[in-house]
């Protein structure tokens, strides 16, 4: 007995964008002498904030640590790598494959008050996790003008 799928035209739409986003993905690093990449898939990002830090954490699932890195520049923190696919083995079909393989790439412009030299970062159960301490130094303080 066959399923059923109900047609959604809105699902085309969306895989359309999907892959043009796919497409134009890539590190937008310019005269760093390294070759432009393109990125595959990228992955889901939560960046929170408390009174002493910004965390970003990203959901990297199926990927090894070694295959992650991480560089901060010039105020952008970038979180790049890459998600081996699985090798095919004799014997074994798949009716369908949705997850995504290959190079990834994300970028983030950091706030003016983050120390960088305090960054750390972990990786467990699939998650990334930055943490980005907040300078001790005193912020500026907002200044009234008035306008005549």
């Amino acid at each position: 007995m066959a399923n059923i799928t109900r047609w959604n035209p809105f699902r085309e739409l969306e895989e359309m964008s999907s892959r043009l986003n796919r497409m134009l993905a890539w590190p937008r690093q310019s005269g760093t002498g390294e070759a432009m990449t393109t990125a595959t898939w990228a992955p889901a990002a939560d960046i929170t904030e408390t009174e002493t830090e910004y965390v970003v954490k990203a959901d990297l699932p199926a990927v090894k640590k070694e295959d992650v890195k991480v560089v901060l520049q010039n105020g952008v923190l970038s979180v790049s790598g890459e998600r081996h696919s699985e090798k095919e083995e004799k014997g074994k079909r798949f009716h369908r494959v949705e997850r995504e393989f290959g190079m990834f790439s994300r970028s983030f412009q950091l706030p003016d008050d983050v120390d960088e030299q305090k960054l750390a970062a972990e990786f467990k159960d699939g998650v990334l996790s930055i943490h980005l301490p907040k300078s001790d130094k005193p912020r500026p303080k907002a200044v009234s003008v008035k306008v005549t």
